[in-house]
């Protein structure tokens, strides 16, 4: 049932459309001027507005205009006075849908009503099939249970300016939810600033994250904004922050904490009007334990952590993914599509997927270039076994038992020796952070390179 208010007047005007219009099936709200207009549409929904030009206090145009800057799809049809085309004129350019001239016929009043509904018809379901044809509202992929939470979770939480966190494998899709979360947002017309912070050094990475003034640094020959100036008004997505610094993880929590930040051998307190949405795939409540990450940081981080799922809990994806990539790069590289038989895709349902949507990506990519046209076999896969858990070499356990700390500081070692004293590959053989590394040489006393004989 379609709601309309009738702003007018003259009461015998608004009586004659309300009984018009409610013999068609029209809910009608009235409104005998323009203040009284603008308070009903502040506190009410409607789908149409008719709105008489000439009212007291405040008159038909103003109220157009107060109307478009708040909401601009609500259909405003207006009427007018024999000979005020001038007037009927500018309400179209106001925003206004269409116009009628008094003394009108109440027929062609319901066309008009007709035709303005049938438009914002239309444009709500030219809306939802661009969101179907983007997925769904979301460039993601997928029906699983745990696909679906998560997404449920990005609805409720884009429209706010809440910190977002997303946990989860590398491969995921941890930078797909972050541009969905901004899409959805009010700031999804602002910018949408994307940071690796693993990928820099900390000097470059707190360069570029503040950005720096002339003269800051050599080098530095002019002043340059950072990611968070370029970000202002929109959305700044920090991917892999568990490798910021403990230098810039105290700016950091100022961001968070005052909006506010200086750049580089500047004196000048700029604010930040940015919604921030942070990644990681390390577990930060284990590095807040470990003293390699701030509590307080995590804490601002940490309002709405989202868990995505890796691809080996999210199997009944796998073949729509497929689907989905094939279809994707058929067209790109314009070859023809290859097709799965039962063994092979049995075992890309039973495979682990370490490299989750992405390695399933690459894979793709690659057997459509080597085996377009044809018939994919389990031979034809370049994986290897298809275990769902990774190959780990089995530590017996001595009869008198084990130091944890022990085998810990002597794991440590052995990756530091076999990588030169290279602290960045030493972390990366052992699955941690390089922050976390540097504590726990601290804890076990291990010098940073061996003494020489």
């Amino acid at each position: 049932m379609r709601h309309i208010l009738v702003a007018d007047d003259e009461k015998n005007m608004r009586w004659a459309l309300k009984k018009a219009l409610f013999n068609d099936g029209y809910v009608i709200d009235e409104a005998e001027n323009g203040a009284v207009a603008l308070n009903k549409f502040e506190s009410s929904i409607y789908d149409l507005i008719i709105l008489d030009i000439k009212m007291p206090e405040v008159n038909g145009i103003d109220v157009l205009k107060t109307i478009r800057e708040k909401d601009k799809d609500i259909p405003v049809i207006v009427i007018t006075a024999y000979g005020e085309i001038d007037t009927a004129i500018q309400a179209i350019k106001l925003g206004a849908v269409d116009y009628i001239q008094k003394p009108f016929d109440i027929n062609e009043l319901k066309l008009t009503i007709g035709k303005a509904l049938e438009i914002t018809n239309l444009k709500e379901e030219v809306k939802f099939l661009r969101e179907e044809l983007n997925g769904k509202e979301f460039d993601i992929i997928g029906e699983s249970s745990k696909l679906k939470d998560v997404l449920n979770i990005v609805k409720k939480v884009a429209p706010t300016d809440a910190t977002v966190l997303l946990l989860g494998e590398s491969g995921t899709g941890k930078e797909l939810i972050a541009k969905a979360i901004h899409n959805l947002s009010k700031r999804k017309d602002g910018p949408y600033i994307k940071v690796n912070c693993g990928a820099l050094p900390e000097n470059l990475l707190e360069s570029e994250l503040f950005g720096y003034e002339k003269g800051a640094f050599t080098g530095a020959l002019s002043r340059k904004p950072g990611r968070f100036e370029r970000a202002n008004g929109g959305t700044i997505f920090l991917d892999e922050i568990g490798e910021i610094s403990p230098s810039i993880q105290v700016k950091m929590l100022r961001i968070l904490q005052e909006k506010e930040f200086e750049r580089l051998g500047g004196v000048e307190i700029l604010k930040a009007d940015v919604r921030v949405i942070a990644a990681t795939n390390k577990n930060l409540e284990n590095m807040v334990k470990e003293g390699a990450f701030r509590e307080d940081l995590f804490y601002r981080l940490n309002v709405v952590p989202i868990q995505l799922p890796p691809l080996r809990e999210r199997v009944e994806d796998i073949p729509i993914l497929i689907d989905y990539f094939l279809d994707k790069y058929s067209k790109n590289l314009r070859l023809e599509k290859f097709k799965i038989d039962k063994s092979a895709m049995k075992f890309l349902m039973e495979y682990s997927w370490p490299g989750n949507i992405r390695e399933l990506e690459n894979l793709v990519e690659r057997m459509l270039i080597l085996n377009h046209g044809s018939v994919i076999k389990r031979e034809d896969l370049p994986l290897g076994p298809n275990k769902m858990i990774k190959d780990v070499d089995k530590i017996v356990l001595p009869p008198n038992g084990i130091s944890i700390d022990e085998l810990e500081k002597n794991l440590i070692e052995q990756a530091l020796e076999r990588t030169g004293y290279n602290q960045t590959k030493a972390a990366k053989l052992l699955g941690l952070t390089r922050h976390t590394l540097i504590y726990r040489m601290e804890k076990y006393g291990i010098k940073e390179r061996r003494d020489s004989d």
